[in-house]
C-alpha cells in the first residue's frame, strides 16, 4: 500500500477546532445542540468536537453515538453475522438540533443510513453535517454534502482516506492510501 499523510496530530486538532468555530458561528452557544458520533471514527470525533465546543463557550453540548450496522445497504456482504455495536442516545432527538459526526464522507451512504437510523428515534428539528475529511464530490452517490468539514482532498476510486485515532489504538494522523501498481 503506498500511503501519504494528509493531517497529522497537530493539524487533526485544527481541523476540529475549525469545525466547532463554523458551528458556533451559526449557531451561537445553541443549548439544543446535540452531537451524535457515527460509531466507530465519528464517536471518537465527536468526543473531540464536544471538547472544542465547550472550549468555545458553548454549554456542554450533549454526546450520543449511533450504531448504523443494519442500515447499511450492503450489511449482507459484510459477513453473515455482522457485528453489531451499540447505539447510546442519552436524550431525545425530538425537536433537537442534531450534528452527526464522521470521519470520512464518500459516496454518502453512510450518511444516508445513519439518516435512516436517526429517523427511527424521532423528528429532529434539522440535522447537520460535520465531516473531518471530504473526498470530494465527484465521487459521491447520493446527493449529500457536508454542513462542517475539515478539509477536502479528491480522491480517485483506487484510494482511501484512512483516519488514525488515539482512541482507537493509533497514532493520530489522516492518510490517502492506494494500492501500488502491479
Amino acid at each position: 500500500m503506498k500511503l501519504k499523510i494528509i493531517l497529522n496530530k497537530e493539524e487533526i486538532v485544527q481541523h476540529i477546532q475549525k469545525i466547532a468555530e463554523q458551528i458556533v458561528k451559526r449557531h451561537g452557544s445553541h443549548k439544543e445542540i446535540r452531537l451524535i458520533g457515527i460509531r466507530t471514527g465519528g464517536a471518537f470525533l465527536a468526543a473531540r468536537l464536544q471538547k472544542a465546543l465547550i472550549e468555545s463557550g458553548v454549554p456542554t453540548p450533549l454526546l450520543g453515538i449511533l450504531d448504523i450496522t443494519l442500515y447499511r445497504d450492503d450489511w449482507t456482504k459484510i459477513g453473515s453475522t455482522p457485528i453489531v455495536g451499540k447505539t447510546d442516545l442519552p436524550f431525545s432527538v425530538d425537536d433537537k438540533l442534531l450534528i452527526l459526526v464522521d470521519d470520512v464522507l464518500y459516496t454518502g451512504r453512510t450518511v444516508r443510513a445513519a439518516l435512516d437510523a436517526l429517523m427511527d428515534y424521532g423528528r429532529p428539528k434539522k440535522i447537520e453535517l460535520a465531516i473531518l475529511a471530504d473526498r470530494g464530490a465527484e465521487n459521491r452517490e447520493l446527493p449529500i454534502a457536508p454542513d462542517y468539514k475539515g478539509g477536502t482532498w479528491n480522491t480517485s476510486p483506487e484510494e482511501t482516506i484512512n483516519v488514525y485515532l488515539e482512541e482507537g489504538g493509533f497514532e493520530d494522523y489522516v492518510a490517502i492510501e492506494a494500492k501500488k501498481a502491479a
